[in-house]
């Protein structure tokens, strides 16, 4: 069978990728970029491409959590349509601006499980210890705490602490959420592009066996602007069904870009 690269192969479109094996879906960091994932992992199960694992980095690992843990992306998209500044805004002295109870509180009330043992299918949580400097994946224990952990932006939330230890966002060195998935692994990456001086000179990571996708172009959200993450879960569902029908690059990597109507 060919394979992508290969020079002269048949280049599948992805729903054909997707539906022929199993494959692991792992979601990129991105602040505020839940929005961003939802829309697209939605798309994707409305499709009926269901992941056999799923991993991720702070927005990634709270969508991957969330559907890991049973909550339907509609559901979840229910969930962020209604957030506001003020369910998660609970400033604190500490090292950092927010507590991070109130998001704690928020994962706890929307998630159907939260022990990670429980989740439907593995769940891979990238965290950033603090102590040792490097990532950490969470695999087992509690998910709500996990995901808290790594979307524990420095500066912005207090670190969580896991088993005595201390961590911060799982972005700051396991920026694609994949370090927990095994070699050998047919996986989707979905990269949030970053406009980050120093982070849009990073390359996009390419591994055997994995197709990226790519939405360049989506509205920036934040916790001052969270209806621009309305808008970008809503294009990036969109734009997902759109790529499914593309052909995969032999770099692996589909990018797909917003009408520029829609900017």
């Amino acid at each position: 069978m060919a394979t992508l690269g290969d020079p002269g192969s048949v280049r599948p479109v992805l729903a054909s990728w997707l539906a022929e094996r199993p494959f692991s879906l792992a979601m990129s960091s991105g602040f505020f970029s839940f929005f961003a994932h939802t829309g697209m992992l939605a798309t994707l199960t409305q499709k009926g491409f269901m992941p056999r694992l799923v991993s991720g980095s702070s927005a990634g690992a709270l969508v991957g959590g969330a559907w890991g843990a049973g909550l339907e992306p509609h559901k979840l998209a229910a969930e962020l349509l209604r957030l506001r500044r003020a369910d998660f805004w609970d400033p604190a002295p500490g090292a950092g601006l927010l507590a991070g109870k109130s998001f704690d509180r928020l994962l706890r009330d929307m998630l159907p499980v939260t022990a990670i043992e429980r989740c439907r299918v593995p769940v891979l949580v990238s965290v950033f210890d603090i102590m040792r400097r490097r990532t950490h994946i969470v695999r087992t224990g509690d998910l709500a705490r996990a995901i808290r952990a790594s979307c524990a932006v420095p500066g912005l939330f207090h670190p969580v602490w896991i088993d005595r230890r201390p961590y911060w966002d799982g972005g700051i060195l396991d920026r694609p959420g994949l370090a927990g998935i095994p070699g050998g692994e047919r996986v989707l990456f979905h990269h949030i592009s970053s406009r980050s001086p120093w982070r849009t000179t990073l390359p996009i990571p390419q591994r055997a066996g994995m197709v990226t996708l790519v939405i360049e172009g989506l509205p920036r959200s934040g916790p001052f602007r969270l209806p621009e993450g309305h808008r970008a879960l809503e294009l990036a569902r969109e734009l997902t069904s759109r790529a499914l029908d593309l052909p995969i690059p032999s770099d692996g990597i589909i990018r797909i870009r917003v009408p520029r109507a829609e900017v």
